[in-house]
């Protein structure tokens, strides 16, 4: 049975985009009976034991902590987790290690697989110095966004092979001069298992938010200012000059979230704005079927020109209308009047009128709604889209190798 460990910056039990894509894909991969485990670095800040067992999957921890001053901390880092790497291989024995952006996780996975004479493929979920200047905490063109490209480039280079998400992240990698054939493309999906069944409009809740009989505009997830929901806020009292029960509900939190509490409450259209804050992964179902419409107004950037969400397709898999705006990652995951609607990014505006034309139209809403679901199933359900990683781990492995103990660094 094929081993795979893989590298990741951290899992469950913590919840974000990130582990729910670790998730999916581990659950798959199993699935295709596959042994496979995962490793965290440093940067898994939940408390646990060293090997911890989450919804059925196996995590191993690195310990240990990596100070001193920038570059100097990092690297350490690298070295903790390469460690960490190389001693469970002695127990373990993988045959092959996926890691898992950011370029820390990959470098520190080159480190080991070459201790330990196994291949590694490089997965990019994004570009983090693209992220960092994405969610305010760094600048481009900056020393440190250079240094991270760099560091990119490095792992591209040494790795056996490259995933990404998306076409958007594949493409900037061949204009920088990377051979296309060594990347391939993952994309985004959805786990049917828990999205393709959605579940009763629970009215209670709906009574208890003050959600009236709708419609409801919705967005689930992470409250970063690249997400563009002060433009969702903003477009409200426009929205309501043409339908006066629409309800905005927010469910999630972030950076953001005092400042869009506080934009909503001068707002004309406060009285129809909701904030949920953040819920558990368990009761995100019951949110999704309050929602008509599930918008996603992300500001235009080089992350979301990009990168891919995989909130519309957990959106379409629910049987909901997805309304997006017209930026790269969007565009490559619906088709404008078919299967979603976009609207111009950063343009309040734009995001009023298109949700109301939405609304304006319900006679189309199940064709819409039909077309959109269909569309994940094909292209983006985890069952069909693991079955791409085979060939790539199989363009690396070869006959299997036995008894790999980790030699001297």
């Amino acid at each position: 049975m094929t081993r795979i460990l893989h590298v990741l910056d951290h899992s469950l039990p913590m919840h974000s985009g990130y582990t729910f894509r670790t998730r999916a894909i581990l659950h798959a991969q199993k699935g295709m009976g596959w042994d496979v485990r995962g490793i965290t670095g440093l940067r898994h800040t939940e408390q646990g034991p060293d090997v911890e067992e989450a919804d059925g999957l196996t995590f191993h921890r690195t310990r240990g902590a990596a100070d001193g001053p920038a570059v100097l901390r990092e690297w350490r880092e690298v070295a903790a987790l390469a460690d960490s790497i190389c001693q469970l291989a002695g127990q373990w024995r993988p045959d092959l290690l996926h890691a898992h952006s950011p370029a820390l996780n990959g470098l520190a996975a080159i480190r080991a697989g070459r201790r330990l004479g196994i291949p590694v493929v490089y997965e990019i979920r994004a570009f983090w110095e693209d992220a960092a200047v994405g969610n305010g905490t760094g600048s481009e063109g900056s020393l440190k966004y250079r240094l991270t490209r760099a560091l990119e480039n490095h792992v591209v280079t040494e790795a056996g092979r490259v995933v990404t998400i998306c076409d958007g992240l594949r493409d900037d990698l061949v204009s920088r001069g990377f051979d296309g054939a060594k990347i391939s493309i993952m994309r985004n999906g959805v786990d049917l298992s828990l999205f393709g069944n959605p579940v009763p409009r629970d009215s209670a809740l709906a009574e208890e938010l003050g959600l009236g009989d709708g419609p409801v505009i919705g967005f689930i997830g992470s409250f970063y200012d690249y997400e563009g929901l002060d433009d969702l806020v903003a477009a409200m009292p426009a929205l309501l000059d043409r339908h006066a029960e629409a309800r905005l509900l927010l469910v999630g939190g972030g950076p953001m979230a005092d400042a869009l509490r506080a934009q909503a409450e001068a707002s004309p259209a406060a009285d129809a704005i909701r904030f949920v804050g953040r819920v558990p992964h368990t009761e995100v179902e019951r949110y999704y079927a309050l929602a008509d419409i599930m918008a996603y107004p992300r500001k235009k950037s080089r992350l979301t020109d990009l990168v891919t969400p995989f909130k519309p397709l957990e959106a379409m898999a629910q049987m909901k209308l997805v309304a997006a705006s017209d930026v790269g990652g969007h565009r490559e995951l619906m088709a404008d009047g078919q299967t979603g609607t976009l609207f111009a990014p950063d343009d309040p505006a734009a995001c009023a009128q298109a949700l109301a034309r939405l609304l304006d139209r319900r006679e189309q809403w199940d064709g819409m709604r039909d077309a959109a679901a269909s569309h994940v199933r094909q292209r983006h359900s985890w069952e069909h889209n693991v079955h791409r990683y085979q060939d790539v781990y199989q363009s690396l492995l070869g006959p299997k190798a036995n008894g790999r103990v980790c030699a001297a660094a």
